[in-house]
């Protein structure tokens, strides 16, 4: 027997077969069915061409479901429909006859015993010659739908075989000429209609539905599937490919074979084996002390192969030929031969909740300690492959992904962990309905069961508000401090600002510090859109202080300013210009959303620390004066902070546009390299006020050096390299920007000085001359 308990368990399972199967079929006389169609009148049997004629004038072009999408696409389906409105049904013997048709589908197909069966018209079809129906699945059309009923009226005709799939296993019916002949399928089997070559093939297509009553699970291995749930739910974890033991897992996954939709997921409604399994593994839950719902899972899986019979490298093909012959992902799924599976992804999207008929909306990816299957994947047809050919240094890789219903169990004392890991919204509206009835304790325990996972929720605005609000109410400080450590600075809104300013009045200033710290920490500096926060910072700041949380709203400022200066100290001496200026540009509207917000002390902070940088954070500061004049009040302009910035912007463009013009002749460029011998020479060069050009007889390395630092540091220099002798000669030219490009920003900055004087200087009552910062 398996390993681990659920391996064992899903083998004791899959010891549970039913007699059932995934279709069946049933021949009955066809003198027992009464047929009438709106335009046409009785239909006889056996049918022939001149009455399939006629049902063909009063029918339209049969349609199909993609997703949401009804579609008419005769390279996917052709043939004619009529509406269940036209068709009408009799006979006397014919409800008897049904009755015993659906019983007898019912112990085929492997349903409970307590389960009765119901047909429902859905459609009267006509196949003539040539027409089809490409591989696909019936949707559910109703919540207790589980199959298709079809009856095949009897006629002459070839071709129009009803060909089944599934689990790998594949059927093929061919209808009888002479009786009526019966065919039933679970909705999730793949089928398809084969060309009809003579003849029509006429058919009535009925929605199978199942109205259940309660089935009862066979004693016998009840109570050694309770032990093996028992000890999965008690011993540390061990993933598929080794390293430490994990703890105990809080669920576990049991895969069904079947596929299901939401409305036809159902205890009472699941297909053949699925249904003795489930019923087993349920009570089994019971008897351990667990909990069960029924969810629908999405499994991906990739495998090694290669194409079927070949091998994908013999060491003497053309390379473009091999390309061509393993990237062909259009293939068919069984082209290939599957070698050893590499990975594989479970998700679980959706589940049934007790005592909630709608179920639950969720997103839980379930790790492979945590899952079992009595058949594998490889067993089932995929709903989509997609190969991936040799790649050089990877490759020759199959995607499948298959849709399976599963069970999933967990311990009945860690089901708040378990059900809280999968909604996290969930879990914390149900820690504030414990707060308002004054469970703390119940509360805190509750919430510090989340601990082991909460790290890895998806941090949205929504989860952040309830997680203020129970962080406050539960009066624990680390557990609160866990509850919003996910978070990032970006999931603030003003929204949040009365949870936050209780929770922060609740634990105090160091607890706040170091909640607000985390949310820009490592892990969020560099995510696109770092700084999308301060575009609602004079809002959320407005909404803290009507709280008299000001604390907080210096928290935030603080943590951003070191976040915006720690951007700062890297892009200021980065280059080239074309990097650094977009950089440097996209710091200044969260620049000045902090210095519009700050109070004094931080303002004078912010303007010490930017007087320390080198004239280069003149691409962050002009850009965001700039911008700020355009929405400022008088009153923000004549702000410490933005004065402080002006009037330091002011005195470097001062003295920027005051430089003496470069005199006629000299070339020396100021610059300072990395401090090896080749820099140290290159650096000669550069300061030389006469020497233009240098011949310099390098190798390839000294070369590649020399040009990186050139490039890097903008130097107004040109590189070639003379292909003669050994080593070659690198010649560098200083050129006329030397002159041009520093005339270009003494007039540049004369600009901006103007444009600074009249903006925000002047409107203070101040003069620019003779005025120095720093």
């Amino acid at each position: 027997m398996a390993g681990t308990a659920r391996e064992r368990l899903a083998q004791l399972l899959g010891g549970s077969q039913s007699a059932g199967s995934f279709s069946a079929q049933l021949e009955m006389p066809a003198n027992g069915l009464g047929l009438e169609v709106a335009g046409v009148g009785p239909v006889g049997l056996p049918l022939r061409a001149p009455l399939a004629k006629k049902l063909i004038a009063v029918a339209r072009p049969a349609r199909f479901g993609r997703g949401r999408e009804t579609l008419s696409d005769t390279g996917v389906r052709d043939t004619w429909e009529i509406v269940p409105d036209q068709v009408v049904i009799g006979g006397s013997a014919w409800p008897t006859l049904l009755s015993g048709a659906l019983e007898h589908f019912r112990g085929e197909l492997g349903l409970p015993a307590s389960t009765r069966l119901r047909a429902e018209l859905h459609a009267l079809l006509v196949y003539g010659k040539g027409q089809f129906f490409l591989p696909h699945q019936d949707s559910e059309k109703d919540d207790a739908m589980v199959g298709t009923l079809v009856l095949s009226l009897p006629s002459a005709h070839t071709g129009g075989e009803l060909v089944i799939e599934h689990a790998g296993q594949s059927r093929s019916y061919r209808a009888s000429k002479k009786d009526l002949t019966l065919l039933a399928f679970y909705a999730d089997c793949w089928h398809e209609v084969t060309p009809v070559t003579s003849g029509h093939r006429v058919t009535l297509t009925f929605n199978l539905l199942a109205e259940s009553g309660t089935s009862k699970a066979d004693a016998g291995p009840l109570g050694e599937l309770a032990h093996c749930l028992e000890q999965h739910f008690n011993r540390p974890s061990t993933p598929r490919y080794g390293g430490l033991d994990l703890d105990p897992p809080n669920r576990l996954v049991y895969l069904l074979d079947h596929e299901y939709t939401q409305r036809g997921l159902d205890w009472n409604r699941l297909k053949g084996v699925d249904a003795e399994r489930a019923t087993l593994l349920r009570a089994a839950a019971e008897q351990a002390g667990c909990e069960s719902v029924l969810a629908l899972a999405e499994v991906k899986e990739t495998w090694n192969a290669s194409p079927a019979g070949q091998d994908y490298w013999d060491g003497d093909d053309d390379e473009d030929d091999e390309y061509e012959e393993y990237n062909d992902g259009a293939a068919a799924d069984g082209d290939y031969d599957l070698e050893e599976l590499i990975d594989d992804e479970i998700t679980l999207g959706w589940w049934t909740v007790p005592n909630d008929p709608a179920g639950e909306e969720i997103s839980l990816s379930v790790r492979d300690y945590e899952t079992c299957a009595s058949t594998p994947n490889a067993s089932l047809t995929p709903y989509e492959s997609q190969y991936e050919g040799y790649m050089g240094n990877y490759g020759n890789t199959l995607d499948r992904w298959y849709r399976r219903a599963a069970v999933v169990v967990w311990p009945r004392e860690r089901a708040f962990a378990a059900r809280g890991e999968a909604g996290s919204l969930w879990a914390l509206e149900q820690l504030r309905d414990r707060i308002a009835k004054d469970d703390l304790d119940g509360a805190r325990t509750a919430a510090q069961s989340l601990a082991p996972f909460w790290k890895r929720i998806d941090s949205q605005p929504a989860l952040l508000e309830g997680a203020l609000h129970v962080a406050a109410g539960l009066d624990a400080a680390e557990t609160a401090r866990m509850l919003l450590e996910p978070f990032k600075v970006n999931t603030l809104e003003p929204r949040h600002a009365a949870g936050l300013a209780a929770a922060a009045e609740r634990y105090g200033t160091g607890w706040t510090l170091q909640v607000v710290n985390g949310w820009f920490g490592p892990a969020h500096r560099f995510e696109p859109h770092a700084y999308a926060w301060t575009a609602q910072l004079p809002e959320l700041c407005a909404a803290l202080r009507s709280h008299r949380s000001t604390a907080v709203v210096r928290a935030l400022l603080t943590a951003g300013w070191n976040a915006v200066n720690s951007d700062l100290r890297r892009w200021t001496v980065a280059g080239p210009a074309d990097t650094r200026r977009p950089q440097l540009a996209q710091l200044s509207l969260p620049l000045a959303g902090i210095l519009g917000e700050a109070d004094e002390e931080l303002q004078g902070e912010i303007a010490a620390a930017l007087r320390g940088y080198g004239d280069t954070v003149l691409e962050c500061l002009v850009p965001m004066l700039r911008q700020a004049a355009d929405v400022a009040a008088a009153e923000t302009r004549s702000s410490a902070g933005f004065e402080a910035v002006a009037w330091n912007c002011a005195d470097r463009l001062r003295l920027i546009a005051e430089r003496k013009p470069r005199e006629e002749g000299d070339w020396s460029i100021a610059w300072t390299g990395c401090g090896c011998r080749l820099c140290g020479s290159l650096g000669e060069f550069l300061g030389s006020r006469t020497q233009r050009v240098l011949e310099w007889k390098l190798a390839k390395d000294g070369r590649r050096h020399v040009h990186s630092a050139i490039d890097s540091a903008e130097l107004p220099v040109t590189h070639r390299t003379r292909r003669q002798g050994s080593p070659l000669t690198l010649v560098l030219t200083k050129t006329e920007a030397l002159f041009t490009r520093e005339q270009t920003v003494r007039q540049q900055a004369a600009v901006d000085l103007a444009w600074l004087a009249s903006t925000w200087i002047a409107p203070a009552g101040k003069a620019v001359q003779g005025r120095r910062l720093g």
